[in-house]
């Protein structure tokens, strides 16, 4: 077993002879056995153990084991103790989802801390079947089906050349001490279930089928490479990041077959699902503005792209829709939340031209000149609200500002960013796109107050 370990660990290139490897140990018999083939094997590492409290008397005895461990390698012992319950319910967590979260982000903080090259669990060939029914039963894309990976990042397994039994043989050959967590007896969680219940009907039907999942496992994964490659090769060239915004153009999506496939897998990182992107799709042909919403982010379908934002900034934008921020008469700048403006009075001179030509936005829609005196201070800029209306310049008349930004093909999540200049509760300027009429530079203006957006 110690030649197929080294051997697998050469071949996968998880690490090199002179790193050092810290090792998440439980004090069950995987993490034992794989602490002695490190050992045999001469590699260098340490130890890090985490005790949930879950299971009390039972969890101290398993710290104190593997602090005995490390004791007995002659490696550096790292420990920690979790309220795992407290943190689960204040975050509103499974107790499984909670102690995973804690432990990988405390493993990375160890391994930074002392620096260790790589993470290692000690998941195996079984751990990676069930894995893969796991992802199978809950609905997945062929990412999931490719089991546990052997390295993500800074985490190794080592182990995943074996299976159980194997690990049981090694561990008796050696005359190992391990413990046994008694919540592995229980069929509560669903890998439990698998573990129990469906792997040994399975292998009344197929006695060979651990070896026959790990086959296809490996298929999977090496079809998983050309999958994937062909995705990002279309990502790149239809997905486009625009400031906060992914941008995904809808005629270009088209064009895509299988639709379905390409599109879940464009829109799995934001967390949207197979039904959602059924639905998505059916809103392609549809009315600009439909939204859809998953844990984490918003797609909104407009005239000609799919646009996606974090529900983090969606609802800072909201908060920012309720809040106004004023404006003195001297004041020389504002800074807001992605707005920052610049204000100067200045008298005006004969060679100004008057009129619409001496108003209107100068590209790139940056500045504009308004007569000050019909301002009334202070002024406030706000976020557009439904019913706003306005008298754009050069047009005679009032205008509804949804009406406005329909004609300019904004899109929904760039209204809901756009700023608006008001006196009085009258409209001075939508920021960066049109000056009220109202407000305009004439032959009777005297002094001129300049907005620049910088």
């Amino acid at each position: 077993m110690l030649n197929l370990f080294t051997t697998y660990i050469k071949k996968e290139k998880l690490f090199s002879k002179t790193d050092t490897i810290l090792l998440t140990v439980s004090g069950g018999i995987d993490s034992v056995v794989m602490c002695e083939l490190f050992k045999q094997a001469g590699y260098k590492f340490g130890i890090a153990h985490c005790n949930f409290q879950l299971r009390g008397d039972e969890s101290e005895g398993d710290e104190n084991f593997v602090e005995e461990l490390a004791e007995k390698y002659g490696v550096k012992f790292h420990s920690v103790s979790f309220d795992t319950s407290t943190f689960a319910k204040k975050n509103k967590l499974s107790i499984q989802v909670a102690a995973r979260k804690l432990r990988y982000e405390w493993f990375e903080e160890i391994r930074t801390q002392f620096d260790y090259s790589f993470i290692a669990t000690a998941h195996h060939q079984d751990d990676s079947i069930e894995t893969f029914f796991i992802n199978l039963i809950r609905g997945t894309g062929i990412a999931g089906l490719h089991g546990i990976l052997p390295k993500q990042n800074n985490i190794i397994r080592p182990l995943l050349f074996t299976n159980k039994n194997q690990i049981e043989i090694f561990a008796k050959k050696n005359k190992l001490k391990h413990r046994e967590d008694s919540s592995n007896a229980s069929d509560k969680y669903l890998r439990n279930k698998i573990r129990h219940q469906l792997i040994p009907l399975l292998k009344e039907l197929n006695p060979d089928i651990s070896k026959t999942i790990s086959e296809d496992i490996q298929r999977l994964s090496g079809t998983e490479k050309v999958y994937k490659k062909e995705i990002e090769n279309k990502r790149s060239k239809i997905i486009k990041q625009d400031k906060n915004e992914i941008l995904i153009s809808i005629k270009e999506l088209k064009k895509l077959n299988p639709i379905e496939s390409y599109l879940f897998e464009f829109l799995y990182p934001f967390g949207f699902n197979s039904t959602m992107v059924d639905e998505i799709i059916e809103s392609l042909n549809g009315q600009s503005g439909k939204q859809f919403f998953s844990a984490t982010h918003r797609l909104i379908k407009d005239r000609d792209f799919l646009l996606i934002e974090s529900r983090r900034k969606t609802q800072e934008s909201r908060q920012q829709n309720e809040e106004s921020h004023r404006i003195k008469k001297n004041q020389k700048n504002l800074t807001i939340d992605g707005l920052k403006l610049k204000f100067k009075i200045i008298a005006k001179t004969p060679n100004l031209p008057t009129g619409q030509a001496g108003s209107k936005l100068q590209t790139p829609n940056s500045k504009t000149n308004i007569d000050f005196d019909k301002l009334q201070f202070p002024l406030e800029i706000r976020k557009w609200e439904k019913g706003d209306s306005f008298h754009p310049l050069g047009m005679n008349g009032k205008k509804k500002l949804s009406d406005f930004f329909i004609d300019k093909k904004i899109s929904i999540s760039e209204k809901e960013n756009t700023w608006l200049l008001t006196s009085k509760n009258q409209i001075v300027w939508v920021i960066g796109l049109r000056l009220d009429d109202r407000f305009k530079v004439t032959d009777k203006t005297k002094k001129i107050y300049f907005v620049e957006r910088v």
